[in-house]
């Protein structure tokens, strides 16, 4: 051991900050590797991730980090790796549809719970203009070390610039027109329309309407081709009279309701394309005094809050939000260290309630 490493020599460093004044200073990545007994260059590959470490070292170094009580200086260490430890959560929606959808909240906790098992701080951005897109643009842009991207719709140039600008992303859905080019996680909104149609039908359904998702996006597109060709299958006419889309609002599911009892008054299924329409369409139900399920069955999509909170309780198709918030960050942070794009698709799942 060198001079300088003794511990209590006046003026130098002891173990665990302790200093030869009796002053405490933060413990360094050298009290790390002295109480681990490993080098300095080991402590170091853990803190980047892990990379060529033995299990054991691995555990010392953690059990080290525990007891010395050793913080990550952020500053220092994001002017040697060129990063900023930091990643944004990007949704591209207006400020108030935040506010109003919860699976934007409930993605948002999960992508935050992921990534605090990382340590790496979550920044969230909403981008629903072209001016708010411009000075998010101009933020992300060596400020944070990649993105997650919420709600892309078809002609949003938000994915395009992030990937001309080599800023690593990952959309939570596929991008439409983006291609191989973008990395995404996504439920299986295609299956999961087609499990919800069938059992519409199964349960003696024979006019079943759907209020889409908005069509330039890739959940709205996906759940209407799965509505159309579960009908098929069931031996169902096409009948475009029966199809109204929406943009996710309550208001909007409200509204396309009430199109569909106008246009089909022997309606007797809706399959809605998000919980939140569903409720909205349960409203228009109401008023227009057909009784839910007797008269008329309505299925969502989601299982969000929204799903419990409605009157009657929602049956509806289950996104595992839990597992596409911790695959979106796994991914972000494979595509960080400079590993290829990637696309996962998530199994949906039926959930039995009282509106179906």
């Amino acid at each position: 051991m060198s001079r300088t490493e003794q511990p209590g020599q006046p003026g130098q460093p002891g173990r665990h900050g302790q200093s030869g004044t009796g002053r405490r200073r933060p413990p360094t990545i050298h009290d790390v590797a002295r109480e681990a007994g490993v080098s300095r260059g080991t402590v170091s590959r853990v803190l980047n991730g892990g990379h060529n470490v033995s299990p054991a070292a691995l555990d010392a170094v953690n059990s080290a980090i525990r007891k010395t009580g050793y913080t990550v200086n952020r500053h220092a260490r994001s002017l040697i790796t060129g990063r900023s430890d930091s990643v944004a959560f990007l949704l591209t929606e207006p400020q108030e549809r935040f506010f109003e959808d919860p699976n934007f909240n409930v993605l948002l906790r999960g992508c935050t719970a992921a990534l605090a098992a990382h340590d790496i701080p979550l920044l969230l951005m909403i981008a629903g203009t072209e001016a708010e897109r411009r000075r998010n643009m101009r933020y992300i842009a060596g400020h944070v070390d990649g993105v997650l991207l919420v709600s892309s719709h078809s002609g949003d140039p938000v994915a395009a610039r992030l990937h001309e600008a080599g800023v690593p992303l990952v959309a939570c859905g596929k991008p439409l027109g983006q291609g191989s080019k973008v990395s995404y996680v996504a439920a299986d909104d295609r299956d999961g329309a087609r499990d919800m149609v069938r059992y519409l039908y199964e349960s003696g359904r024979r006019r079943i309407g759907t209020v889409s998702g908005p069509l330039d996006t890739p959940g709205g597109v996906e759940r209407l081709a799965g509505y159309r060709e579960m009908l098929a299958e069931c031996g169902l006419p096409a009948d475009d009279a029966l199809i109204v889309p929406g943009d996710y609002s309550r208001a909007s599911g409200e509204a396309a309701a009430a199109l569909l009892l106008e246009r089909a008054p022997d309606l007797d299924a809706v399959f809605v394309a998000s919980d939140l329409m569903a409720q909205g369409v349960l409203a228009a139900l109401e008023k227009g005094g057909r009784r839910v399920p007797e008269d008329v069955a309505v299925g969502g999509f989601d299982d969000s809050p929204a799903a419990l909170a409605s009157r009657p309780e929602l049956t509806t198709i289950r996104q595992p939000w839990d597992r596409i918030s911790a695959e979106m960050v796994r991914v972000l942070l494979a595509r960080i260290g400079g590993e290829e794009p990637a696309a996962v698709i998530l199994p949906t799942e039926l959930v039995r309630r009282d509106s179906a």
